[in-house]
C-alpha cells in the first residue's frame, strides 16, 4: 500500500516512514497546497484540511497539524506555530520569553487520515523552552524545546530517539497501530 503524506516538510515524512515501513506501507510526500483556517484547536484545522483535500484527492492520505503551546504566553503560538516560526523563528520566540521564569511548554500533534471518512490521532509531549538554541537535527522549534526528563533538545536527538517520545511520534504510532488493525 502507498500512502500520501500531505506536507511540505521532508523531515516529517522521514519520521512517518519509521512507523509504516514495518507494516509494508510506503509513505510518500505529496505537496498539495490547501487553506489553513484560523481556528482555536489543531483538530479543527486538521479536519478542515482533510475535508478540503478529500474533494481534490481520490486515494487515502494523511496530514498533520502540530503546534507549540507555551504556558507563560497563554498557549501561544499554538495553532499559529508554523506562521510564528516562519516570521519570528526560534530567536523571536526566545526574545518573547526573555526574563520569563515559567518556560513550561508542550508540543501537540494531530495526525488526520482520510479513507472516505476522517480519523484523528493525537500526541502530546511536555517540556520547556530553553534559553538558547541547541542542536542541528529536526526542524522548527526543535532546537529550543527540551522534553521533560531529558537533557537533549529535540534538535539534539536522532529521528529514532525523537520518535520514541515526540508528539508526532505518539500520534503516528497510534495511527500505525490503527492502520495495522484495519488493513486486515
Amino acid at each position: 500500500m502507498r500512502l500520501a503524506f500531505i506536507t511540505s516538510n521532508p523531515g516529517k515524512v522521514e519520521e512517518a516512514r519509521k512507523y509504516f515501513e514495518p507494516l509494508g506501507v510506503e509513505v510518500y510526500q505529496l505537496r498539495v497546497e490547501y487553506p489553513e483556517i484560523q481556528a482555536e484547536t489543531l483538530e479543527e484545522v486538521a479536519l478542515f484540511g482533510l475535508e478540503w483535500l478529500s474533494r481534490k484527492l481520490k486515494e487515502p492520505f494523511f496530514l498533520d497539524d502540530s503546534g507549540l503551546f507555551v504556558e507563560a504566553l497563554g498557549g501561544f503560538p499554538g495553532v499559529y506555530s508554523a506562521y510564528v516560526y516562519k516570521t519570528l523563528g526560534n530567536e523571536g520566540l526566545l526574545k518573547l520569553l526573555e526574563g520569563v521564569e515559567n518556560r513550561k511548554a508542550y508540543f501537540k500533534s494531530v495526525v488526520a487520515y482520510w479513507d472516505g471518512e476522517a480519523h484523528l490521532f493525537t500526541g502530546v509531549v511536555h517540556g520547556e523552552i530553553i534559553h538558547e538554541k541547541r542542536g542541528d537535527m529536526g526542524f522548527g522549534f526543535d532546537p529550543i524545546f527540551r522534553p521533560s526528563g531529558f537533557e537533549k533538545t529535540f534538535a539534539e536527538m536522532t529521528t529514532i530517539e525523537k520518535n520514541r517520545i515526540s508528539h508526532r511520534g505518539q500520534a503516528l504510532k497510534a495511527f500505525s497501530e490503527w492502520l495495522k488493525e484495519n488493513l486486515k
